[in-house]
């Protein structure tokens, strides 16, 4: 079975929420789009191809419908070309790649230019000539990629000189009203025609300057049937400017008592709802700011080892088994293993957590993390698209640019909102008309409607707190691999856990050691870590690392035997030393201490392993093993505990230890010596709300049984398939405030929801005029149009705020 291609690509024109609806429609009507799905605030599609052959046609209705795509171009300089077939041969390779709509070679200039969607590196059209036989690079002196201007930028420009030609309309216009002499003095110096005709010049610089994006797009739009925001902002300011220029031309045509001008109304229209979208625009980059840091983490250079030296390259010219050096203070390239040297390396970017970790040779190293003071050398890994990062940025691009189930209610109304608006202020006119208040009242009431209707905001509710609220929670090492579960995790109801791993290190450690009198503790700890040095069981490994920890060197041994089950003997410094269980000393023949075996007996029950330990065939001590509860375990069930969450474990340890475990936690209910089928049961058996939390590398079953799956992982184990959401920090703690943070999210949501459709309901019908029979405000056109630019501000502004999320 083939798999859907997947593609993106970044379209101009979108506007509004009904502006997504028709550029969803065109692309899903293409022959071959699997599916389309378009997001407002990154103004990107993201389709879903059965075959690559419908990009090209997808490109092609989605332009017709108003939205062209923005394609990237880049040159790639081609060796070994000698002849048209090379030619066709370089373009039908290029072609083959998805997301590449056009190629042309030069034979002349042994150059390829290929345009392609945004997202395609031009190293990975190079490689695709190179495979096909023709040696391709990136010329170093053109870029690889025509980058879009910033689109805040250009909204500034336009804003700045559609102000500048509105200021003279508006207080020429506008003065005499604030201050009547002035009216006077400008009618006795320039008269009524001429300060008219001055005011058509430069509304018409306004309309056709600056303001021509919104006739260009939506004119269009209106003629296909299918208005958009930007066809009310054409209709309200086009109707308002031509109105005035009969007035002012041919002010014959026009009943008495009907000739007014209202070009100020038309330039202040669109310059405050320029000035929306450039406020807008701003918001939105500081929305997407999170990818940006993510993408900026990696260094464009690096120092690899050659032949004995170390030459500085490119990061993109790194190969898995090249030996990094890393300066103190520098950032690592890309993944790696560490071969030389031992440091703290700050991996807050991919945990969220502050404290640097100590790595030393062997452990792993992430591309984009902080080295702290010492020189390292690491060996690649991984890179390109296969490192930790890469796969950190593509999991919050995929969440950012999912649909939430609440986003379905908007894009039903949308659907419809600007045909209804539309409608209104038709309705508006005809009725003011017919109750005889005149021409100029009923157009001004038409074109309020119009421009206070605002599906922007509407548009923009969801998608934009979903950027913001995704991108801050990969700052904090909360991944969510699916927008959608961030609305299933605001509803947890219960949460399970798997216990190792999870809830505890997920390794045993020497947890206590209890010592017959007169003996030391630290000589005995030397003593057995020197027997189980030479042991491969994991006990052993705890005793050691036990050792360590206290500064203790272990002692040499000879003669280690083990006993299967029971436990091993050695001769430690001429010392006989057996370490096992209690029945390894009972075929010993050494007599059990019965304070120790009390002791055993009362760690047994707290969950832990107790391990004996016999000197030259006396009972001196137990050790007590267990796997230890994470630092901030009990802390995370106590704050979900105060989210009103029931808590459960469910384990595969025996019934007894993990009732141990729940208890010093404070679960609500446990469940121990479950197989696989049987978690799948339990999970199940939790019903609504049911979330499950693993390691996510033994528990992939169980995370995907339940309504949202979160795997703890830490280092590079990010990319776990079965969950929804992706711990990286490896910390229970960030189960709560996953859960608070896609809460707050929700709770934002709402909120835009709530301003963008009640804004809606209750301004279009003042601006239509119903208050004014009971002596109400007439809205005018000017107040209509800065409403609706600080409604779409308003929505981001209001998402913005989930940056300060902790």
């Amino acid at each position: 079975m083939q798999h859907p291609r997947q593609i993106e690509l970044q379209l101009d024109g979108l506007s509004c929420a009904s502006c997504v609806g028709r550029a969803e429609r065109a692309l899903a009507a293409v022959p071959g789009v699997a599916a389309a799905s378009v997001n407002l605030a990154t103004r990107r599609a993201r389709l879903e191809l059965d075959d690559a052959a419908a990009l090209a046609p997808a490109i092609e209705a989605v332009g017709r419908a108003g939205y062209p795509a923005a394609l990237d171009s880049t040159r790639l300089s081609v060796e070994g070309m000698t002849c048209a077939s090379c030619t066709g041969r370089v373009e039908r390779a290029l072609l083959a790649v998805p997301g590449v709509t056009a190629a042309e070679a030069n034979l002349a200039t042994r150059s390829v230019t290929v345009t392609h969607a945004p997202g395609i590196s031009a190293q990975a059209l190079a490689g695709t000539v190179t495979r096909a036989g023709y040696k391709a690079s990136v010329p170093e002196d053109a870029p690889a990629t025509a980058p879009p201007e910033d689109e805040a930028a250009v909204m500034r420009r336009r804003f700045i000189l559609s102000a500048a030609l509105t200021l003279p309309v508006f207080i020429t216009e506008m003065g005499g009203h604030a201050y009547p002499p002035f009216h006077h003095w400008l009618m006795s110096v320039v008269g009524t025609q001429p300060l008219w005709i001055l005011q058509f010049l430069l509304t018409l610089a306004v309309l056709a300057g600056p303001g021509r994006i919104f006739f260009t797009i939506g004119i269009p739009a209106l003629l296909r049937a299918a208005p958009e925001m930007n066809s009310l902002v054409a209709m309200g300011a086009g109707a308002a400017f031509l109105y005035s220029s009969v007035a002012t031309f041919a002010p014959g045509v026009l009943p008495e008592g009907g000739v007014h001008v209202y070009f100020e109304a038309a330039a202040v229209i669109v310059t405050l709802i320029l000035l929306g979208r450039w406020l807008e625009a701003r918001a939105r980059g500081r929305a997407g700011q999170a990818i940006r840091r993510l993408v900026e983490l990696a260094p464009a250079t690096a120092r690899v080892i050659r032949a004995g030296e170390p030459v500085e390259v490119a990061v993109a010219e790194l190969v898995p088994g090249d030996l990094v050096q890393l300066l103190p203070g520098g950032r690592i390239a890309v993944d790696g293993e560490l071969v030389e040297g031992e440091g703290a390396i700050d991996e807050s970017m991919l945990t969220g957590e502050p404290l640097p970790v100590t790595k030393r040779p062997g452990d792993a190293v992430t591309g984009g993390t902080v080295n702290g003071a010492s020189a390292l050398v690491y060996r690649v890994t991984a890179t390109g698209a296969d490192t930790a990062l890469a796969r950190i940025v593509r999991m919050v691009e995929d969440a950012q640019a999912a649909k939430l189930p609440v986003q379905g209610l908007v894009d039903r109304v949308t659907r419809v909102f600007v045909p209804v608006v539309i409608a209104l202020a038709v309705l508006s006119f005809a009725i003011w008309l017919a109750l005889g208040a005149g021409l100029a009242v009923a157009l001004v009431s038409g074109i309020s409607v119009m421009i206070i209707a605002c599906p922007c905001a509407m548009g923009l509710a969801v998608p934009v707190s979903i950027m913001v609220g995704t991108g801050r929670g990969a700052e904090l090492g909360i991944l969510f691999r699916r927008g959608d579960a961030l609305q299933r995790l605001a509803g947890a109801r219960v949460v399970g856990f798997d216990k190792t791993g999870t809830l505890t290190m997920g390794r045993p450690a020497l947890v206590a050691l209890e010592v017959a009198d007169g003996v030391p503790e630290d000589e005995l700890l030397r003593l057995a870590a020197g027997a189980e040095a030479q042991s491969e069981h994991p006990l052993a490994a705890a005793v050691i690392e036990a050792a360590r920890a206290r500064g203790i060197v272990p002692a040499l041994a000879s003669g280690v035997s083990a006993s299967a089950g029971r436990g091993l003997a050695a001769t430690v410094e001429g010392r006989a030393v057996l370490i096992g269980n209690a029945r390894a000393l009972s075929e010993a023949g050494i007599t059990p201490a019965p304070a120790l075996i009390a002791r055993a007996d009362t760690l047994s029950a707290e969950a832990a392993t107790p391990v004996h330990v016999a000197l030259d065939g006396a009972h001196v001590a137990v050790m007590a093993m267990a796997d230890p509860l994470r630092e901030t375990s009990a802390a995370a069930i106590a704050e979900l505990h105060g989210l009103g969450i029931q808590t459960r474990l469910i384990s595969g340890d025996v019934q007894a230890a993990a009732d141990a475990v729940g208890a010093k936690l404070g679960m609500d209910h446990v469940t121990g010596g479950v197989l696989p089928e049987g978690k799948l049961d339990a999970i199940r058996a939790m019903g609504e709300g049911s979330v499950f939390v693993g390691d996510g590398i033994n528990d992939a079953p169980a995370l995907a049984a339940a309504e949202t799956g979160i795997a703890i992982g830490s280092g590079t184990d990010v990319a776990i398939e079965a969950a929804e959401v992706v711990l990286s920090s490896g910390d229970p703690a960030s189960v709560p405030r996953a859960i608070r943070l896609s809460r707050a999210v929700m709770r934002n949501i709402r909120q835009n929801l709530f301003w963008a459709f009640a804004y809606n309901v209750a301004l279009i019908p003042v601006a239509m005029g119903v208050l004014v029979p009971f002596g109400g405000p007439r809205l005018s056109p000017m107040l209509g149009a800065a409403a609706m630019a600080l409604s779409s501000v308003f929505v981001v502004t209001n998402a913005l705020r989930l940056r300060r999320f902790s």
